[in-house]
């Protein structure tokens, strides 16, 4: 309280204390914060402008949601005004700015912007400074609205650029003009495509002068002065680099920076490569990056910086095409050996990207990847040899070198595992375009692989014996042998039940199948499809969130196309059974319409089908099916029902008065479902309001697996029941009959409107007959909290109105329930009253069964 009394004192110290203790030290929820804000628009209204900086110093410190709303309107005034100071300006800018970047939906746009572009102009260096950082904020999130800042940033950059350092004293640092509004200009100017060719003619004169002045001798010795002028020289690169049109500006860009990479300055090595790396993808600057081949190699192996060495790995696969992918390839596996273990995953796959993709001879290729399992083999993951073995068997050129380099890289005393995995699969397929020779005869290639299957771990082992069978179909005269290995106790008695099943299994189908049909099982693995690299796909990966592979995605697909890989997936997790929510909610006429339930005989009881069991009357709703049903008002996807045998989740999307949802039915047995037949019931009345199309789902369910069915849904009128999904099968030879009810409720039909607060009231008004109204007064069954009061509202699907209830407590919303034939708009107050632990709900709509109806749905939430 003494803090804030010395706000409202005339002296500049007490004032400066009162403002100082505030920005430290008072919370942005105190009760005080009334009285602050009162002195700060006085002080802001006094037009001292030594006390109206103190008091945007003040506001710009707390930066709070509270300081925001108080006075975002209030600094664009003061800052595009004629008659405020300099220093006023400066401050009322960067005060906007923190403002902006706390809460930028609280800062109008408006007439100031247009003006506040035009400081660009101004006569005062550090208002243009601080404009500058404003306009750049926002210009990257509203492009459009600063467009013409572009001319102003370059004209003001160009006669920075071409001033003598005596022109702008107070604003030369170390005999550099500006360099701090300089990089600001610049890096405004990156927010923009190449400006207008008028524009562009003075730009481009900006960037040559610049790069010019980084050729001339020092004009000091001091640090400070290199600092300054090399940061406004890499930030004229990345314009340069951002436009990427002018030809001879990236190559004198290119070799400006091939100067910096031996510069004894580490920080200007390791900028030079980083901008290095993006100048190499301009098809105007690849050429020139590529003379600096020799100077990076030598960084990779003279640099101190592990950093600095990871840019030059990254500028070697950048600058890597056909003419120099040998030697740089050579050159990354030599220094692979020292690398450090933080970067070697990261080698590896761009060495295995660039092996793949300038690969002219493909010999070359499969040297290259063994030697990589060679030097880094616990680095080279799953993707790389994958892709080996994807593209030997593509190609067929390759397939009999392949077998016959994997087979010597075997006979060295300790191998990786992961090229036992590469040896046991290519030798398993084309062992047979060596097995002329001798000294690589079929039983020798048996023993070799079959010297390192103890030292295996499981999957490795499980691949070995599924190349031991194709021995078998390959080379009769190793059967017996083969036979042998399978039947020994270690194999039949294995405590793994992988390798158990397949040595039962191989030798099972070794003796008892003849050549044709062992022939015919174990052929050759036909060519893959061709598709995105797996590595590629990691590599994105690693390197950010802009992949579009998703990783897991892609190991599944691996571990399902290379035989012998880990356990095949159980379907619920594959691919196949995830639908995409993105499929036309439109396309209702594309599902061929499906009965919605067994029509009604005229005894009012349900047709059963005489070949079916007895019991297939449809079962009573299975329990806790009507709380179920509740939780899924407000929400779309979730799981509906699960018993030991079998679990039902549901994703569902609805726009307008069309819907789609899709029921997964999965079965958490390892034994079949059989005669699996889920029919949709709607009650008579039910039928003429919602129609319901789905298609029949296959009656046989694997153990653990997951089917689909989708089901188009198209709101007729509004309506009050709800459609019964009723399960059918037979398990164990037990018949299983299960009803629950399916989550299609009207409020699933809503489109929520946004309004002000008199359009509501006076909508309110209109809805006044007594039978439009619903109100219900009921106690709170969870706790009453206002966020998660808030998430119900709006999973409900109406808009939360903001203040438009005079009491702040109050949740209003408003939306409309779309159907065929009408569209019913529906208004809702919800008053909670925490003392008493009770809600009032009440509902205004143009139709009263709808009030009713959503009255009820709502009620339930809370």
């Amino acid at each position: 309280m003494e803090a804030v009394n010395l706000l409202s004192s005339n002296r500049y110290t007490e004032k400066q204390i009162g403002y100082l203790f505030i920005s430290v030290l008072v919370n942005s929820n105190s009760e005080l914060i009334r009285l602050i804000n009162n002195a700060i628009k006085n002080d802001l209204a006094s037009r001292n402008p030594t006390f109206m900086g103190l008091a945007l110093h003040c506001i710009a410190n707390v930066g709070s949601r509270e300081m925001a709303e108080a006075f975002a309107g209030e600094i664009p005034k003061i800052l595009v005004a004629g008659d405020t100071m300099d220093s006023v300006k400066q401050s009322a800018a960067l005060c906007l700015l923190r403002l902006y970047r706390t809460s930028p939906d609280l800062v109008p746009m408006g007439d100031w912007t247009s003006r506040v572009v035009h400081l660009l102009n101004d006569q005062h260096l550090g208002v243009v400074t601080a404009a500058t950082s404003l306009i750049t904020t926002l210009a990257q999130k509203n492009p459009e609205e600063f467009k013409t800042s572009v001319s102003l940033a370059v004209s003001r950059l160009s006669r920075i650029v071409t001033s003598a350092s005596t022109d702008l004293q107070d604003y030369t640092y170390y005999f550099v003009p500006a360099p701090w509004l300089s990089v600001k200009l610049l890096r405004l100017l990156q927010c923009y495509p190449p400006p207008d060719p008028a524009v562009r003619g003075r730009l481009t004169e900006c960037l040559e002068t610049i790069l010019n002045k980084a050729q001339e001798p020092p004009k000091s010795k001091k640090v400070q002065h290199s600092n300054a002028k090399n940061a406004v020289l890499f930030e004229a690169i990345s314009l340069i680099i951002h436009h990427d049109s002018e030809p001879n500006l990236l190559v004198r860009a290119c070799n400006q920076l091939g100067q910096f990479l031996q510069h004894r300055e580490t920080n200007l090595r390791y900028l030079a490569l980083e901008s290095m790396c993006t100048l190499a993808s301009s098809e105007f600057s690849h050429e020139a990056v590529k003379t600096h081949i020799e100077t990076v190699i030598n960084a990779l192996k003279t640099e101190r910086d592990v950093s600095v060495r990871q840019r030059a790995v990254d500028l070697l696969y950048a600058m890597c095409d056909r003419s120099n992918a040998q030697q740089i390839v050579a050159e990354m596996l030599s220094y692979l050996e020292t690398a450090d273990y933080s970067i070697r995953e990261e080698i590896v796959l761009k060495v295995a990207i660039l092996a793949e993709k300038y690969a002219v001879d493909y010999t070359w290729y499969v040297d290259t990847i063994l030697n990589l399992i060679r030097i880094a083999g616990d680095y080279v993951s799953e993707e790389v040899w994958y892709r080996v073995i994807q593209i030997v068997i593509n190609r067929d050129d390759v397939q009999g070198y392949a077998a016959k380099t994997v087979f010597e890289a075997l006979q060295a005393p300790a191998c990786h595992e992961n090229l036992v995995k590469v040896g046991g699969y290519i030798l398993g397929e084309f062992g047979n375009l060596i097995a002329g020779d001798p000294r690589s005869s079929p039983l020798i290639q048996f023993n070799l692989l079959h010297s390192k299957f103890h030292l295996c771990s499981v999957p490795t082992r499980a691949l070995l014996l599924s190349t031991y069978i194709k021995f078998v179909n390959l080379f009769p005269e190793v059967k017996a042998t083969i036979q042998d290995v399978l039947r020994s106790d270690s194999q039949l008695k294995n405590a793994d039940v992988e390798l158990q099943q397949r040595a039962v299994e191989y030798l099972r189908l070794s003796t008892v199948a003849s050549t044709d049909i062992l022939a015919t099982v174990l052929e050759e693995m036909p060519p893959f499809p061709e598709r995105e690299s797996s590595i590629l796909a990691k590599l994105k990966k690693k390197k950010g969130p802009s992949t579009v592979t998703d990783l897991e995605e892609t190991k599944r697909e691996r571990s399902i196309d290379v035989n012998g890989g880990p356990e095949p997936v159980p379907a619920s997790t594959s691919a196949a059974s995830t639908p995409s929510p993105s499929a036309d909610l439109l396309g209702l006429g594309a599902v061929p319409p499906a009965p919605t339930g067994p029509p009604p005989t005229s005894g009012g009881g349900l047709l059963v089908d005489v070949f079916s069991d007895s019991a297939s009357a449809v079962a009573p709703l299975a329990p806790g099916s009507e709380d179920n049903f509740a939780r899924f008002v407000c929400k779309n996807n979730g799981v509906l029902f699960e018993n030991q045998l079998l679990q039902i989740g549901l994703k569902s999307e609805f726009r307008q008065n069309l819907g789609r949802m899709f029921i997964f039915y999965g079965n958490k047995t390892s034994t079949q479902f059989l005669n699996f037949t889920p029919t949709l019931i709607c009650a008579d009345d039910l039928q003429t309001n919602l129609n319901l199309q789905t298609k029949p789902v296959d009656p046989t369910v694997d153990g653990g697996a997951q089917v689909q069915q989708v089901v188009n849904i198209e709101c007729i009128s509004d309506f009050t029941e709800a459609p019964v999904l009723n399960i059918q099968f037979r398990y164990g030879g037990t018949f299983q009959n299960v009803s629950v009810k399916l989550p299609i409720t009207l409020n699933k039909f809503f489109q929520p409107t946004e309004m002000a607060s008199q359009d509501f009231f006076q909508r309110w008004k209109q809805l006044s007959n007594p039978q439009q109204e619903v109100q219900n007064i009921f106690k709170a069954k969870h706790p009453m909290d206002t966020e998660i009061t808030k998430a119900k509202i709006i999973g409900f699907g109406s808009a939360l109105l903001e203040e438009v209830d005079p009491n702040p407590a109050n949740f209003v919303g408003a939306g409309i329930i779309h159907t065929k034939t009408t569209q019913i708009g529906c208004l809702l107050r919800l008053e909670p009253n925490l003392q008493a632990q009770m809600y009032r709900l009440t509902l205004r709509t143009s139709k009263d069964t709808v009030s009713q109806r959503l009255c009820e749905l709502l009620s339930e939430q809370f």
